[in-house]
């Protein structure tokens, strides 16, 4: 039976992007690049996707535009909303293997987890890793949060103390206006503490928070129940994050 890749986008600072990047990864791999994805939603207690997977609900019995789309892309997919396991952490994994073992195809599955590594459950379902992706942002609070969430992994790495198999810091929430140089100076610093970062970054764009309307026939980039709009990623290095990411972990 084939393993699944398991792939958390994780940090323990919020405003990161973690769960933006999780929904977003998850819709563009299962209905856009066509394979089996698995979001598992352990975010105890606020359950941010779960929250999303119901506003979409919503948004499908109020306005028959949004409804209009979800239709036509269930019968252009011949795909049902990509399937998510509500758990909490200490229980997270071996819901997850009950899934693999039952005998489900799944080839990537995504976890997002609470905000913290002060929790045993936390630190199980990292250890069952195939890729951690921490975002970071060249913004102090989140750049200093997320860099020592990653320094410890990497400590837990180096010391054998984690069976993680890889760890890599993202970009996310450039600015246009910065400065690139400024990137890679930060990026031969990580790189001074055995730190490997992404080679995509991801721009701040309001893109990336735009979800269905109750009142607008608006196109949506974040949805639990549709791809994002071909007409709304250009820009986002979206499809370049996917790309990255799939050969990452060999897919």
């Amino acid at each position: 039976m084939k393993e699944p890749k398991f792939v958390a986008f994780s940090t323990q600072k919020g405003g990161a992007g973690k769960t933006t990047l999780t929904v977003v990864m998850a819709s563009y791999f299962y209905y856009i690049k066509g394979m089996k994805v698995l979001v598992v939603d352990c975010d105890y207690p606020q359950y941010s996707i779960e929250e999303m997977r119901q506003r979409d609900k919503d948004l499908v019995d109020c306005n028959p535009a949004f409804e209009k789309a979800f239709r036509e892309n269930i019968v252009r997919t011949k795909l049902q909303p990509w399937p998510m396991l509500l758990a909490t952490p200490d229980d997270a994994m071996e819901k997850v293997r009950e899934i693999v073992e039952g005998g489900n195809d799944i080839d990537i599955v995504f976890f997002d987890l609470p905000g913290t590594i002060n929790n045993r459950g936390v630190v199980n379902i990292l250890n069952c890793m195939d890729s951690v992706i921490v975002p970071i942002a060249a913004d102090r609070v989140i750049l200093e949060s997320s860099l020592a969430f990653a320094m410890k992994i990497n400590e837990w790495l180096t010391t054998g103390k984690s069976q993680v198999k890889e760890m890599y810091l993202l970009w996310n929430l450039v600015d246009a206006r910065e400065r690139t140089e400024l990137y890679d100076q930060y990026e031969a610093l990580f790189s001074e503490y055995g730190l490997v970062t992404m080679k995509t970054r991801i721009p701040d764009t309001k893109k990336f928070r735009r979800e269905g309307s109750k009142v607008l026939p608006r196109a949506v980039f974040r949805s639990t129940v549709m791809p994002p709009d071909k007409t709304l990623i250009k820009g986002t290095r979206l499809p370049e994050l996917a790309d990255e990411i799939t050969k990452l972990l060999k897919l």
